[in-house]
């Protein structure tokens, strides 16, 4: 019996982690939802249910070997959904910020995305060269817009920087068919979205990407119905 691929959603989330979770299901995969409240057991829609904190990026190797006990092999799709930010005491001041909270928040936005890359393609060596190996990160225009509030601080730098290393790891990879993908979603004039982000249009689009489908750069900024477009 051939081994069915495994898709790893590390934030499962409302919107886009339930849909994305949904849309891989549906397309033959064994799903893998991780956070703070994950069960070690499968969720009533058959998913695997992991606990993991992100502000902690030693947790994850012990997720990807859960992973490999369970299905006898490694996830070829992995999607990072998980975000974080910290309301400044001083709302005109980004310095009345806690150093522990920008590093608590930069581990979960740069730190652990890192450290799971880094097991991802570990576990890709493992896989037949035949499997599509994609990495995806949901980002959002900070990483090439500074907008002047201090809410934003600690999310933007994290944006920035994991855009940075993921543009690294796609230039550097990409030709052992490894893929990693900053995926930013905008209205139609190229504008961010906000928090009128749409779930479904997340889904469909990271599964464009799971497939190597298209030329689609790293920083794959799509709107919804269309996928990618170039801003």
């Amino acid at each position: 019996m051939a081994v069915k691929p495994v898709a790893l959603i590390l934030g499962y989330g409302p919107r886009i982690g339930v849909a994305t979770a949904r849309n891989f299901a549906n397309n033959g995969y064994d799903v893998v939802v991780t956070s703070r409240k994950g069960t070690g057991t499968r969720t009533a829609e058959g998913y695997l249910s992991l606990k993991v904190d992100l502000t902690h990026p030693d947790s994850i190797p012990a997720l990807y070997d859960a992973i490999k006990a369970e299905f006898n092999t490694s996830p070829s799709a992995v999607i990072y959904n998980a975000a974080a930010l910290t309301n400044p005491p001083s709302q005109d001041s980004m310095f009345s910020i806690r150093v522990e909270d920008v590093t608590s928040d930069l581990n979960v936005n740069t730190v652990s995305p890192y450290v799971a890359a880094q097991q991802a393609v570990a576990g890709w060596e493992t896989l037949p060269a035949g499997i599509k190996k994609t990495f995806i990160y949901t980002g959002n225009v900070l990483n090439i817009t500074v907008i002047p509030m201090a809410l934003f601080t600690n999310l933007g730098m994290g944006k920035a920087a994991s855009a940075y290393w993921l543009g690294v790891a796609d230039g550097t990879y990409s030709t052992q068919g490894y893929r990693f993908f900053y995926a930013d979603e905008r209205t139609e004039t190229g504008k961010n979205v906000g928090n009128d982000i749409d779930g479904s249009a997340h889904a469909s689009f990271f599964e464009q990407l799971a497939n190597h489908e298209g030329n689609v750069p790293w920083h794959a900024t799509f709107v919804k119905g269309k996928g990618y477009v170039k801003f």
